[in-house]
């Protein structure tokens, strides 16, 4: 196997909080967002990561770009840790790493042209580039994602949200970047454009041999893009394995109960399948349970799940649960 693209080992986002009206000295208060993430990102692959709303997943991806302050490692392939760099030193990777954002309209400057936004990143990073060599970048940038010619010189507000995210798709990838990071960039759009934006990020990334993260709270989007997923929960790494290995055979109770949410075509199968059924709220990430961060939520918890965190195994299909195991044929089946 070739050599990790980026290595994340022990990444920690961690923010104060301050009440109104607390006086200068008062101690904040501590969110813990991403507690002790570790993984290996390779060329060319798509690394799924998932969890409910409030999980880290978001956060994690703003950390390795420095959009929010990190600690921990995340080595670069050339050795550098991204995490460890200065805002000047980091600018000679902007190319390199790029994000998609989960809002398209919100994410483009309304007081921009297509041509404008999808420039921008060349005016950066490629000062050399003559205003010609430029423009044939863009359009063949355009015409890549789907975009029309004619489009060029028109406003983000004058296209869907599915276009948009082609626009935002097309300034991401202008500048040939080595990673591209998908903050949920089709929870905000119909079921039908969703497959098209999803489609069309497999088809660039084989043909520009992209490594990716893609990022979904929605398991049977990440399913058809990624090679590898890890689940995300409270802001630790609950399972992470290959696609197929997690999805035919989750040994994590948490990943079994968000698999079972998922709706299955087949009327007689959606019957028959377990579920189970995930009791109370996401606990708050500024006081997390002890031990396992899941137990309060889990049917499998013991003593031992609030006296000891378990560790992600260092398996090819990790899991970080002191009872792992497939489901048990008896729990909370639906009746026929």
């Amino acid at each position: 196997m070739s050599q990790p693209l980026l290595s994340v080992e022990d990444l920690r986002v961690t923010f104060e909080l301050h009440r109104a009206g607390d006086l200068p000295w008062t101690r904040p208060r501590l969110l813990r967002a991403v507690s002790g993430v570790s993984f290996e990102l390779f060329p060319g692959e798509t690394l799924g990561i998932v969890g409910e709303s409030g999980s880290g997943k978001s956060t994690l991806a703003r950390a390795l770009v420095q959009m929010v302050p990190a600690t921990g490692r995340a080595v670069w392939q050339d050795g550098a840790d991204l995490i460890a760099l200065s805002r000047r030193a980091m600018l000679r990777y902007r190319a390199d790493i790029q994000m998609v954002f989960q809002d398209p309209l919100a994410s483009l400057d309304p007081r921009m042209t297509v041509g404008q936004i999808i420039a921008e990143p060349l005016r950066t990073h490629f000062r050399d580039l003559s205003e010609t060599e430029r423009k044939s970048r863009v359009k063949a940038m355009m015409d890549r994602v789907g975009l029309l010619p004619n489009q060029i010189n028109r406003y983000p507000h004058e296209f869907s949200g599915g276009q948009a995210q082609r626009i935002g798709i097309a300034r991401a990838l202008v500048v040939q970047p080595k990673l591209l990071i998908c903050d949920e960039p089709v929870s905000a759009l119909d079921v039908s454009i969703q497959a098209q934006v999803i489609n069309l990020l497999s088809e660039l990334q084989r043909d520009l041999g992209l490594a990716m993260i893609f990022i979904a709270h929605d398991l049977s989007v990440v399913k058809h893009i990624s090679d590898r997923v890890m689940v995300l929960y409270l802001g630790r790494t609950m399972e992470l394995a290959e696609s197929r290995a997690l999805y035919g055979d989750p040994q994590h109770p948490y990943t079994q109960a968000l698999l079972s949410a998922v709706p299955i075509p087949d009327p007689a199968a959606e019957r028959a399948k377990v579920v189970i059924p995930l009791e109370g709220d996401l606990p708050s990430p500024m006081n997390p349970p002890s031990g396992c961060v899941f137990r309060t939520r889990c049917a499998r918890a013991e003593d031992v799940c609030a006296e000891r965190r378990p560790e992600l195994t260092r398996a090819a299909h990790g899991v970080a649960c002191h009872f792992p195991g497939p489901v048990a044929a008896s729990a909370g089946r639906v009746p026929a």
